[in-house]
């Protein structure tokens, strides 16, 4: 470099252009997809690219023949960290609503993202059990009521709430575009958007 120059910091990365997987846990019926879709809807039309991996879907197309033990979980869990850090790592805003009970195949998500230098939040849709149950959005909690099934995660199964999310959500009481717009403005402080 000659006298009298200085150097110039690299121009900032557009916020657009930066991935990152927001990785939406809670229970069943907590409201984590439809939070997901809504923000996802709102990051597209600012013309960032986003992909929204639902948990039920994954469990479909990509995990069909696990079950619902605490192995097969773990497995269902890892794989669709896998394919949310790729996307991630190409620029993608992964949203990922998945109930992801357990806090050790969280972390191993977490540590997937952190080796391979890519972000990754934990956000808790932290909506009671009570609520969850009222909304029932596929029916589970009537079945298990009913007798019809068990171990539904919250109620007869294990969850094991995140004890430190980068951002915990309280829905009750809320509409959607509220929590929706809360999970905004946390992204827009961390650069996302």
């Amino acid at each position: 470099m000659a006298a009298g120059d200085t150097a110039q910091a690299p121009p900032a990365r557009d916020p657009r252009e930066r991935g990152a997987t927001v990785w939406l846990t809670g229970l069943p019926s907590s409201g984590k997809t439809t939070l997901a879709f809504a923000l996802a809807e709102r990051l597209r039309a600012e013309g960032h690219e986003v992909e929204v991996l639902d948990g039920d879907e994954i469990r479909a197309f990509l995990s069909g023949g696990l079950g619902f033990g605490k192995e097969d979980r773990h497995t269902n869990v890892t794989r669709i960290g896998f394919v949310a850090q790729r996307l991630a790592s190409h620029g993608v805003k992964v949203l990922a609503p998945v109930i992801a009970p357990y806090a050790e195949s969280r972390d191993a998500v977490r540590e997937r993202h952190t080796a391979h230098g890519t972000e990754f939040l934990e956000i808790h849709v932290a909506t009671p059990v009570a609520l969850c149950s009222a909304r029932d959005v596929k029916g589970l909690y009537a079945k298990q009521a009913a007798g019809e099934m068990s171990g539904l995660t919250g109620v007869d199964d294990p969850y094991e709430a995140p004890e430190n999310p980068e951002l915990r959500i309280q829905t009750q009481g809320r509409s959607v575009a509220e929590s929706a717009a809360e999970l905004y403005t946390f992204l827009t402080e961390r650069d996302l958007v």
